[in-house]
């Protein structure tokens, strides 16, 4: 029989590429292909929030743009919102007016708007009441999509009349594990003697709130003690701030260990290791093959006793050549993540289960000598003494 195809193959398949170009321009024009051939993309948003004056009961979001729709939150660093706009659907809107709750606090000072997602699809903002479960912020590379302004009231003076941050001296460089000092030169511009507060914040959130009282016209260097454990490494905003003002500096952090995962038990069903990573991610236990298991998703840091389980029906001998690989990433998304490395060279170590039992064995006889030998040190002693 002959492999040459046939003039009617040759339509049949024609038509199909036909069908499937047609199906294909009519997604792009509807913005839904995607969803026809069942690939999900992630939601994306984005928005602009300038400075400006308010009579303190509501403000404007320029613009802001929404995948699938939802709210913008105001909040002034704090973790309950300010006020919370209506729901907004899938596309860009421009001059959101977003008001606030009659028994909250004015919409005045250094103000953050975060684009939240309905993903309850009730067109109710339900984040707050879920404890975050529901309608959670978008995201962009790991962070939520916000941004920050500063908000005037118009014909008040306690407002307008903000101490100034005329500076700030910080290390331009830090690891990720020390406690920096930060001082800052804050000015009362006014005739009056005030009282106002203080903020200090990283990488947006408000690290510590100081409570500031000058007399008119004077000025003071305000100190504070940044702990920058659990900061993702990196190149990160510092900012201290006041009622209506304030000053930026960005500090370079570096992760401060050598990245590492370390086998500390294994069996057939699971494996423990301990872990520094400067990037979230998770460890992933694999043959020459097949990944065999992940851990659950950790954050930047050190990590001690985490667990990956074995996936069902795989099937372990204690002599088989394993590794543990660091990645940065999500576990839910094994093919997007990468290895984590250093020096060039991947993060992991091999190992079998007799190996890591045999060395188990090895300390637990040290650890025994160990105590003998203090026990026997104790007897001599008390001899010694009778």
């Amino acid at each position: 029989m002959s492999s040459r195809p046939t003039f009617g193959t040759i339509k049949r398949v024609a038509a199909v590429l036909i069908a499937i170009a047609v199906v294909l321009a009519a997604g792009i024009v509807v913005g839904q292909a995607p969803a026809i051939f069942g690939v999900d993309e992630d939601p994306e948003a984005a928005i602009t929030f300038e400075d400006q004056e308010s009579d303190g009961t509501s403000v404007t979001i320029d613009e802001v743009t929404l995948s699938d729709g939802g709210f913008v939150v105001i909040t002034d660093g704090g973790d309950d919102p300010l006020a919370v706009s209506e729901y907004l659907g899938d596309g860009t809107h421009e001059n959101v007016t977003v008001e606030r709750d009659e028994n909250n606090t004015e919409l005045v000072g250094q103000l953050t708007a975060t684009v939240h997602q309905d993903t309850t699809d009730d067109e109710t903002y339900a984040y707050d009441e879920t404890d975050g479960e529901e309608d959670r912020p978008y995201l962009e590379a790991g962070y939520p999509v916000s941004d920050t302004a500063t908000v005037t009231t118009t014909g008040d003076e306690a407002v307008t009349d903000s101490f100034v941050v005329e500076s700030i001296s910080a290390p331009s460089n830090a690891t990720t594990n020390e406690t920096i000092d930060v001082v800052a030169e804050v000015r009362n511009p006014t005739d009056f003697d005030q009282q106002q507060n203080v903020d200090i914040r990283l990488d947006g959130a408000v690290i510590e709130r100081q409570v500031l009282e000058l007399e008119g016209g004077a000025d003071r260097e305000v100190s504070f003690e940044l702990d920058t454990s659990g900061t993702p490494p990196g190149t990160q905003i510092l900012g201290v701030y006041t009622e209506n003002d304030g000053a930026l500096q960005e500090i370079e952090l570096e992760f401060h260990t050598d990245p590492s995962v370390t086998v500390t038990d294994a069996s057939e069903d699971e494996v423990t290791v301990d872990v520094a990573t400067p990037e979230d991610g998770f460890v992933a236990v694999e043959d020459d093959e097949e990944v065999l298991g992940t851990s659950d998703e950790l954050e930047a840091g050190e990590h001690s006793n985490v667990t990956v389980e074995f996936d069902e029906n795989v099937s372990v001998d204690e002599d088989d050549e394993l590794t543990a690989v660091l990645y940065e990433g999500d576990p839910e998304e094994l093919e997007d993540a990468l290895p984590v490395e250093h020096d060039g060279e991947p993060v992991e170590e091999t190992f079998t289960i007799a190996d890591v039992a045999a060395e188990a064995d090895d300390e637990d006889e040290a650890d025994e000598d160990a105590d003998e030998d203090d026990g026997d040190d104790e007897e001599n002693g008390e001899d010694d003494g009778e």
